[in-house]
């Protein structure tokens, strides 16, 4: 079921399931463009993102222009603690008493719009739409920990600070894990 985009926002692109799997490379062009990315990073990426998608609840959304043109995905999948991203920000969450946001939560693992597309309320009805469709209690994501459009529409949605200056292996900047009660805000 395709979701148009939120009245004058988004009128020419389309918001719907889309088999990520299948267009990886794509997905990971507009990630690279929207987040810098470089070719290294995109390759090492690839694989992870097929590994969640493997997932038998992973869900992913995709926003199409009418020429089916991907310049949008979010995908997600309910939180593990044994998944190596749950393995990271754990001590930092138990740290901050929020360790509990770990259980019965469903992770928004990737949501990038291309710059082009920016500003437009995609990434808004991307995030919405799947959260919308999931049955679990609350979302968490992390984003990069600095003030950022991103973060904004995070906290705009209400998602809050559940940890901060989060260190990924290898990530050139600390993050922030964030956390909202589901439904997400309007």
């Amino acid at each position: 079921m395709a979701v148009p985009g939120e009245g004058s926002a988004a009128p020419d692109v389309e918001i719907g399931p889309v088999d990520l799997a299948a267009r990886v490379d794509e997905a990971l062009l507009v990630q690279a463009a929207a987040f810098g990315l470089t070719q290294d990073e995109i390759d090492v990426r690839r694989h992870i993102v097929l590994r969640h998608l493997e997932h038998p609840h992973a869900r992913a959304l995709g926003a199409l222009t009418p020429e089916g043109r991907l310049v949008g995905f979010v995908y997600g999948l309910p939180n593990d603690r044994a998944q190596w991203w749950s393995t990271v920000v754990e001590p930092y969450l138990r740290a901050t008493g929020s360790d509990g946001w770990l259980d019965d939560s469903f992770v928004i693992t990737e949501l990038h719009v291309h710059p082009g597309h920016q500003q437009r309320g995609i990434g808004r009805t991307l995030i919405t739409t799947i959260t919308d469709a999931v049955d679990h209690p609350r979302s968490i994501l992390s984003a990069i920990d600095k003030d950022s459009p991103a973060r904004a529409l995070y906290r705009a949605l209400g998602y809050r600070d559940l940890a901060r200056q989060v260190v990924f292996p290898s990530a050139p900047q600390p993050y922030a894990v964030m956390g909202a009660p589901l439904p997400l805000l309007r």
